[in-house]
């Protein structure tokens, strides 16, 4: 668990959204800067393309993203993971071609007060669920496979990897999941993997939004899905 609990409690709120965050103009050009960049990740497994925003790629963009998030949750430290020569990164470019499951972006330095994270939607179809239901732990995927409980999570840790855990069906309650929402958003996860979660806010992206939620807040893609979805994920800390 993370060592400042009660300062990272003491900052947590509700999900929202921040509408005309960017204007058509400026989705086009970030558009064009996630077309140049080379890939990171393509994971296979998740149908995942990941790419890193480094610092000094595209600096009007990267001073129209730090200057309007400051705008919104005032002053913060960027926390996603650096270059190895040091070099800032600025977020994760993801595309998507299937639901991402339940997981946390809780970091890997247990020392750090984590703040929020911010999703950039660049494209019009997508969405993503917030859970009630909150884990001060590492970045970690949660699921009930033991195929996947198997995978040694604290190598994971080292190498700033989520660790893979079951920990939450027994931090919540024993309720079974609302079948309405697993039908209409959440077909893609096993539904007693979910079992004491309920569901706070159901994102659904608009292009020029900026989406802001707590990094401790469970949550996942929806399974519907477009054919593909990119979106821009930043982590904070204070």
């Amino acid at each position: 668990m993370h060592e400042n609990l009660n300062k990272i409690k003491n900052l947590e709120s509700s999900p929202r959204i921040v509408k005309n965050f960017l204007n058509s103009n400026e989705v086009e050009k970030f558009l064009e800067l996630y077309s140049k960049l080379p890939v990171t990740v393509n994971n296979l497994k998740q149908k995942v393309i990941k790419k890193r925003w480094i610092s000094g790629q595209g600096e009007e963009l990267e001073k129209i993203l730090r200057d309007r998030i400051k705008l919104e949750i005032g002053n913060f430290t960027m926390d996603n993971i650096n270059e190895k020569n040091g070099t800032e990164c600025l977020g994760l470019f993801q595309e998507s071609f299937s639901p991402i499951g339940l997981h946390v972006d809780g970091g890997f330095n247990l020392k750090d007060i984590i703040y929020k994270q911010t999703l950039l939607p660049l494209s019009n179809h997508g969405e993503t669920i917030i859970f009630k239901n909150r884990y001060h732990g590492p970045s970690t995927s949660f699921t009930n496979t033991e195929a996947d409980l198997k995978e040694n999570s604290a190598e994971n840790f080292k190498k700033g990897k989520n660790v893979r855990s079951s920990d939450h069906l027994k931090m919540y309650s024993n309720e079974p999941f609302d079948k309405n929402n697993y039908e209409k958003y959440l077909k893609h996860e096993d539904i007693n993997n979910l079992k004491g979660l309920e569901v706070e806010f159901v994102y659904k992206w608009n292009l020029g939004d900026l989406f802001i939620f707590d990094r401790t807040h469970l949550h996942c893609s929806s399974c519907n899905i477009d054919g593909e979805k990119i979106g821009l994920a930043v982590f904070t800390k204070k």
